[in-house]
């Protein structure tokens, strides 16, 4: 007998309720805060770090991984549905309320040094996810999710972010000129100066090109880069004229951790992997096989499936409730939480993901992103690519 036909209005996201798990990212400080006045210890003050990198993780091992797909016929209704979208809304009252309660205990001065620093190591925890919901929100057409982005980066003096990753990160990745794909053999200490300089130097050419083509100055109330520095200006005067010169030392390390945290997830995303010149000198269309996924359920439900890489890339306004898991696209071995972690020690790094990465490349280095030092190292001083390349991670770990 004939299935019946699917009818999309019966599914249902198994996630819907869970996806406000979210939320608990921007509220870090408090429940640091809550956690050294119920316990009186100290130590919670670092709690932002232990959440994110211990807690998180082993939870993600627990729950284990999640390819499931919403069905095509429902993608509609669920792109439309608004609750989703208040699910990103609300991070940013919560951000800002945080960071503002921050500066209050850092302003009285009854804390110690250590305790000032764990919590602005917790705060920079809130700082870098939030990058990731202006990433959610600055990708999509509606104005008010576009104004929101730009507020959202305003913690971190990471509003060029805005510019280069839509302009200029969607356009290269996974090719040798995005300063945000690393290359295999590129440890994260390499590439976090790399990428940050590369960025803001491409963002900066991106938009006085934009503003050129329009016939408008560079250095004018048009420049968005500008304009999000000026909101980030604004934001740190505001709070260091309420609550001390004091807070401005927390306030910058925190801006800095935040960053540094949003790179380290542009460090894994793409590690190594490469898109191939066409005969024409253009670079193949992206694909699947260009970004590293993961189908960890719980860092996806805080990241909003930013994990869900390679979608995103294939199809950037599509909202993070309908990305979709591909079966071809190269896997981590664990959610980003984890991930972040073992790319901070490069030797683990390499023991973990290089041997994945030649296995996606069935041995064939020729195919990969290398660094300029590994390719000389494997393919001589010209750095010109043979026929075949070295087939067995440790041929790649004893060059690099």
């Amino acid at each position: 007998m004939e299935p019946a036909p699917y009818d999309a209005r019966v599914w249902r996201d198994p996630k819907r309720p869970l996806w406000l798990l979210a939320l608990a990212v921007p509220t870090l400080p408090f429940q640091a805060g809550g956690l050294v006045a119920l316990t009186h210890l100290p130590v919670f003050w670092w709690w932002g770090p232990f959440f994110a990198f211990v807690l998180v993780p082993l939870v993600d091992w627990l729950t284990g991984p999640d390819g499931a797909n919403p069905p095509d016929e429902a993608m509609p209704r669920l792109e439309a549905d608004r609750y989703y979208r208040w699910c990103t809304y609300l991070y940013l009252p919560l951000q800002f309320g945080a960071l503002i309660w921050a500066c209050g205990q850092w302003a009285t001065g009854r804390l110690s040094v250590a305790d000032d620093l764990g919590l602005a190591v917790t705060t920079g925890v809130v700082a870098g996810v939030a990058i990731n919901t202006a990433h959610e929100l600055g990708h999509k057409r509606e104005q008010l999710e576009r104004r929101l982005s730009r507020m959202a980066l305003a913690q971190t003096w990471y509003g060029h972010f805005y510019v280069e990753h839509n302009h200029g990160h969607h356009i290269r990745v996974a090719t040798p000129d995005d300063p945000a794909s690393s290359r295999m053999g590129e440890s994260f200490w390499r590439f976090l100066p790399r990428t940050v300089w590369g960025s803001l130097r491409s963002a900066w050419e991106l938009e006085a090109r934009r503003l050129s083509r329009r016939k408008r100055a560079v250095f004018g109330p048009h420049n968005e880069i500008l304009t999000a520095w000026a909101l980030s200006a604004a934001l740190f005067a505001v709070l260091a004229a309420v609550f001390g010169l004091r807070v401005l030392p927390y306030l910058a390390l925190q801006a800095v951790l935040g960053f540094c945290l949003l790179e380290t997830v542009n460090y894994l995303e793409h590690y190594g992997l490469l898109r191939r010149r066409r005969p024409d000198g253009r670079y193949e269309r992206v694909a699947p096989r260009h970004s590293w996924n993961s189908d960890n359920t719980i860092s996806n439900l805080f990241l909003f499936q930013l994990q869900r890489h390679s979608d995103h890339h294939a199809n950037p306004l599509r909202r993070y409730q309908t990305l979709r898991h591909f079966d071809e696209a190269p896997q981590l071995p664990s959610g980003y939480a984890t991930m972040i972690v073992l790319a901070w020690f490069p030797p683990l790094w390499r023991r973990v993901m290089d041997h994945r990465l030649m296995t996606h490349y069935d041995s064939d280095l020729t195919r990969a992103n290398l660094h300029p030092p590994l390719r000389r190292r494997l393919f001589g001083n010209t750095g010109a690519l043979p026929a075949t390349a070295p087939n067995t991670p440790s041929d790649a770990r004893n060059a690099g």
